[in-house]
């Protein structure tokens, strides 16, 4: 890493806020350490920070989403944001159609218009009341499937809709490693690179392995496609109205004929697109409620950057990983 100065950490990747239960559990986890040197632990298949960990145990214990709220799910740099913006403006589109001068995404950072269960409503031990939130209520997660089923079986009510998006691992990792850069406010240098580039190989990252959490949300939609919907970030880059139109459905608010007519589907795409959220002043300066810098969340949001950075050994490496990987299931990308 250039220069000496400590790198900037987000709270999610400290200890500080872990009850001795759950350290006496860390204490029997295998662990590893990730890029940087920061300790990793590995709680049912799942690589976590310690504070990371104990917020994803509270939001097991604590969290019930009502029937009608929604949970979008992906990896880190896998598509959250645009996903979070397209059905915050999908949900809401008739409140803000007389006035869309006064839409929250022209004034809010899409992070916190759709919160984060464990990096933001259940970090630091805090236990929301769900309760006086409006409904229906959309958060997101990076958990994997089966750990978020283990929340949202104990509900009283039906299951939650629940929405993924999918990006390749090629660019999810190089949008992961200038994320991480701007993150840490410190620039970090090729070696550091190729160390991050091995974590990924071996599965070792926050919410890692990439391809169990990929496949665990992609049975998922297989097994109950009435309420679990996976979107591939490159289809939806490709064919965006047919992909907004079909969250729509999913979401049981499909667009009718006279908001087609009426270019409601285009509206919501102009409104989320990265080229308009990028330039909003709330998305240029300032944090976000989880304390991030805004403009680390909006980049080049394109598909094939990974060919301006990875090396064609690093690109066979970690394409047969991959396919290894999700053989048989019947993804490909």
């Amino acid at each position: 890493m250039e220069g000496h100065q400590e790198p900037h950490l987000p709270n999610y990747m400290k200890d500080d806020k872990v009850s001795q239960e759950t350290k006496n559990l860390i204490s029997s986890l295998p662990s590893d350490k990730d890029f940087m040197g920061y300790p990793l632990y590995n709680y049912k298949g799942c690589w976590y920070y310690p504070n990371t960990l104990q917020a994803v145990l509270d939001v097991q214990n604590h969290f019930r989403p009502g029937k009608t709220d929604i949970v979008l799910a992906s990896l880190p740099k896998g598509g959250t944001t645009w996903l979070k913006s397209l059905v915050f403006a999908l949900v809401h589109r008739e409140k803000y159609q007389e006035n869309p001068q006064i839409h929250p995404l022209l004034s809010q950072n899409p992070h916190d218009l759709v919160p984060f269960l464990e990096i933001e409503l259940y970090a630091g031990r805090q236990t929301p009341d769900l309760t006086k939130f409006p409904s229906p209520m959309i958060y997101s997660t990076h958990m994997h499937l089966n750990t978020l089923r283990e929340t949202t079986t104990k509900s009283s009510s039906s299951p939650c809709k629940v929405v993924y998006v999918c990006r390749g691992i090629k660019d999810t990792f190089v949008s992961g490693w200038h994320y991480r850069n701007m993150l840490h406010r410190n620039k970090m240098d090729q070696a550091t690179f190729e160390l991050m580039f091995d974590g990924y190989c071996k599965g070792v990252l926050l919410y890692g392995p990439y391809w169990e959490h990929v496949l665990g949300y992609w049975k998922g939609s297989l097994e109950d496609g009435e309420n679990v919907l996976f979107l591939k970030y490159e289809e939806m880059l490709e064919e965006p109205r047919v992909q907004v139109k079909r969250l729509a459905e999913f979401l049981d608010r499909p667009f009718t004929e006279e908001e087609e007519k009426n270019g409601s589907v285009e509206e919501i795409l102009k409104l989320c697109s990265l080229r308009n959220l990028s330039n909003l002043e709330i998305n240029k300066n300032g944090t976000t409620k989880i304390g991030i810098d805004s403009n680390v969340f909006f980049r080049k949001g394109e598909v094939g950057d990974w060919k301006n950075h990875l090396t064609p050994q690093m690109v066979k490496k970690i394409d047969e990983i991959v396919e290894c990987k999700l053989q048989g299931s019947g993804l490909t990308f």
